[in-house]
C-alpha cells in the first residue's frame, strides 16, 4: 500500500466543506489472515460510500477516503478502544473499552459481520499497533490536515463523514432486527454540529424522497467526537445511507438505485456547498 488514504481535492475554487469516508477501503494488506471468507469480511465496508460523493469535489470541497478495510482496522473508534480478548499479550496503554468492543467492533474488529471469530488466533500487540503505525495515524492526519486547512482559510469548516448502514440492524447493532430509515444523521445528541447544518441536511434529503432519522440509531462515534466544535466553528455531522438504496447488500453490486442516489447526493453536496459559502462570506 503507498497511502493509508487518498484525497480527493477540488479542481477548482475551494470552499469550507470536507468530506471523509473511513470505511469504504477494498485494499486487505497481506497480514491480514482473517478466518471467515473475504465476502463475509467485506459485509463491514462501507462499498462505494466514497464513490458516491465523488460529486462533492467539483463543488470545491475535499473528500479523504481510506484505502484500508474497516475490518483490519476501523478509523472511526478510539486509539484506546482495544478488545483485551482480541489479544495475545497486555496492550502497553491505558484502554477505555465502548459498546463497540464489546460487540467485538472495536478499533480491531474480533468478530466478523456474521459473528463469526475474525481470526484463529489472537493477535500480538505489536500487530495492532502496527495497524495504527500503518493507517490509522496517517489518515487521521490527513483529515486534519485538511479541515485545518479549511478553516485558515475560512475562518470556519464543515465536515461530512460518509458512511453506510445495512437496511436493517443486525446481532451487534444497537437495533437488531429494525428496519432503518434511509438516511441517518449523527451529531451526538446536537454537541458536534450547528443544528442549522443538521436541518439542512435533513431537509434536503426529506424533499428529495427519502426518510431520515436524526441520531437513531447513529449519534457518530470517534471521527466526529474529535472534529465537532460547534464553539470553535468547526462543525462535524455523521451521514449514514442504507445500503439497499444503491446495491446488493450480499454481493456488493450496486443496484438499479445507484445511479438515482449519486445524483441525489451530487445534489445534497450542491446544497452543503452553498450553505457554506454564506456563512464564510463566499457567496
Amino acid at each position: 500500500m503507498d497511502a493509508a488514504f487518498l484525497r480527493h481535492d477540488p479542481p477548482g475554487a475551494q470552499v469550507a466543506l470536507v468530506l471523509d469516508s473511513p470505511h469504504s477501503g477494498e485494499w486487505y494488506p497481506d497480514d491480514f489472515d482473517h478466518a471467515p471468507p473475504r465476502a463475509v469480511v467485506r459485509q463491514a465496508e462501507d462499498t462505494h460510500v466514497a464513490r458516491l460523493w465523488s460529486a462533492a469535489t467539483v463543488l470545491g470541497a475535499t473528500l479523504i477516503e481510506a484505502r484500508f478495510p474497516r475490518a483490519y482496522i476501523d478509523a472511526n473508534r478510539s486509539l484506546a478502544d482495544i478488545d483485551a480478548d482480541l489479544l495475545a499479550d497486555p496492550w502497553p496503554e491505558p484502554v477505555a473499552p465502548s459498546r463497540k468492543t464489546q460487540q467485538g467492533i472495536g478499533l480491531v474488529w474480533r468478530v466478523a459481520r456474521d459473528g463469526a471469530p475474525m481470526y484463529a488466533r489472537k493477535l500480538a500487540s505489536a500487530e495492532v499497533r502496527a495497524r495504527i503505525d500503518r493507517c490509522w495515524r496517517p489518515y487521521h492526519a490527513g483529515l486534519d490536515a485538511a479541515l485545518d486547512e479549511r478553516q485558515r482559510a475560512f475562518g470556519g469548516v464543515w465536515h461530512v463523514n460518509c458512511h453506510s448502514m445495512p437496511a436493517v440492524g443486525d446481532a451487534q447493532a444497537d437495533d437488531p432486527g429494525r428496519e432503518r430509515a434511509d438516511f441517518v444523521l449523527g451529531d451526538r445528541d446536537g454537541t458536534t454540529c450547528e443544528p442549522a447544518f443538521t436541518r439542512l441536511v435533513a431537509g434536503t434529503v426529506r424533499d428529495l424522497g427519502y426518510t431520515v432519522a436524526i441520531n437513531d440509531p447513529y449519534k457518530g462515534v470517534e471521527i466526529v467526537r474529535r472534529h465537532g466544535r460547534p464553539a470553535d466553528n468547526r462543525h462535524s455531522l455523521q451521514i449514514e445511507v442504507k445500503r439497499t438504496l444503491y446495491m446488493d447488500e450480499a454481493t456488493l453490486a450496486p443496484n438499479a438505485g445507484y445511479g438515482r442516489l449519486e445524483r441525489d447526493l451530487a445534489e445534497l453536496a450542491r446544497v452543503l456547498a452553498d450553505f457554506v459559502r454564506q456563512r464564510t462570506g463566499g457567496g
